[in-house]
């Protein structure tokens, strides 16, 4: 029994002193496995950079524009510029056409005024791009901007997957809605797919539906006007709108003994827009009858 105890001594010390000996091998190994991780962290992020630099190439395989911007273009901005300089407008764009043409509108009182419309066409990959100021109901333009572009396409036969198009509305004043614009954007958009050029000497107002008809508008007549002073000789208006019925506003009094009472009254008048303007008017009913009046230049 006692043998056995001090054997279990025996063996209890040299294993302490294995211990003891095992020691100072362990931070060896703690830095040798910290070297492994380090080797494994370094590859791993290696690993991850080579995707991200495959990743990007294929990127730039399939879209070389995406993160290139011509710092040619940027000192050449200015070389090329819009000859309405009653408007201030912004310069076009280096290796674009443009189309120009005059817009009707009214003002937030209900007086006819003149918008210039600017499209651009730069080849690229079918983005829209708009640019208006001093506009009221934004999405109304944007809407009649997205049909205009498809029966553009529609009728001209070009894809427009090749262009970028950039459409620009410059107004001195604060005008009202855009639908009425659809059809002059229409028409300009035709006209840069086709590249052509517009007969400034002639306006329109009225709005566009997908088969290219052009839809009714209102204030016909103080655009009629602003067409007149912006010197347009031809004003395209909506089917069964060359003629307008207008309210003119009166104030009736009568007198009841010692009291006048007086009440605003609407007095309704029917109106010859081409006579009260001052100006020839066509109405159309499609844009294809429109485009004979601004492509007729051309065409002689």
């Amino acid at each position: 029994m006692v043998k056995t105890k001090r054997k279990k001594r025996k063996e209890s010390k040299k294993k302490k002193k294995q211990r003891r000996e095992l020691q100072p091998l362990q931070p060896q190994k703690q830095l040798q496995k910290l070297h492994q991780n380090s080797l494994i962290l370094g590859f791993s992020i290696f690993l991850i950079i080579i995707i991200l630099i495959f990743g990007f190439l294929v990127l730039l395989s399939f879209f070389p524009n995406i993160f290139t911007f011509n710092w040619d273009q940027e000192k050449n901005y200015e070389t090329k510029t819009y000859e309405e300089s009653e408007f201030i407008i912004k310069e076009s764009l280096i290796n674009s056409t443009y189309v120009t043409t005059y817009l009707p509108a009214v003002d937030e009182e209900g007086n006819g005024i003149i918008t210039l419309l600017v499209v651009e066409g730069i080849p690229g990959s079918g983005r829209t791009m708009v640019d208006i100021d001093n506009l009221l109901f934004w999405a109304d333009t944007q809407h009649s901007i997205r049909i205009a572009k498809n029966v553009a396409v529609d009728i001209s036969g070009v894809d427009a997957d090749k262009y970028d198009l950039v459409y620009n509305i410059y107004a001195n004043a604060s005008i009202i809605g855009g639908e009425s614009a659809g059809a002059a954007i229409t028409i300009a958009t035709i006209a840069i797919l086709q590249n052509k050029t517009l007969s400034q000497e002639v306006i329109i107002t009225g709005t566009i539906n997908h088969d290219g008809t052009i839809g009714p508008v209102t204030s016909i007549l103080p655009k009629a006007k602003a067409a007149k002073e912006a010197g347009a000789n031809i004003f395209l208006v909506p089917l069964l709108q060359g003629k307008e019925i207008i309210y003119e506003t009166r104030e009736h009094c009568e007198k009841f003994g010692p009291t006048e009472f007086c009440t605003i009254e609407q007095i309704p008048r029917k109106v010859n827009i081409s006579e009260e303007a001052g100006i020839i008017v066509k109405e159309v009913g499609t844009i294809e009858e429109a485009l004979e009046y601004f492509f007729k230049e051309e065409e002689n």
